[in-house]
């Protein structure tokens, strides 16, 4: 078995308006169940065939200089969706998505 980079396991992170709600998680105090939130998430596109291990490591490994110790990974599949355009049939993306919980006090910060 040859060894992956961590780059071709972790795609690119997945910045949406959810993703950022989820992320500043653990700054909240506004209300006592979103409080008790300790734990840093972050929500990563990752290859379809990696496994949560995989992913775990190549996280650790990327973040290296940040220290980073994963708890948790999550995955999801994301499923093409069809699209209309101009009239022609197409379909979204298909892909992989993880959800990586960090230990408390740790975070990612990007450059």
């Amino acid at each position: 078995m040859t060894k992956k980079s961590p780059y071709s396991v972790i795609l690119s992170r997945r910045v949406t308006e959810k993703t950022a709600t989820l992320e500043r998680l653990q700054n909240a105090t506004s209300n006592k169940s979103v409080a008790r939130c300790k734990t840093p998430k972050y929500v990563f596109n990752v290859d379809p065939r990696a496994n949560k291990n995989e992913i775990a490591r190549a996280m650790e490994e990327i973040y290296a200089e940040q220290k980073v110790k994963v708890l948790s990974v999550n995955t999801l599949a994301i499923n093409s969706k069809p699209r209309r355009v101009r009239g022609r049939l197409g379909k979204t993306a298909s892909g992989k998505k993880a959800i990586i919980t960090l230990a408390p006090g740790n975070s990612i910060e990007e450059l």
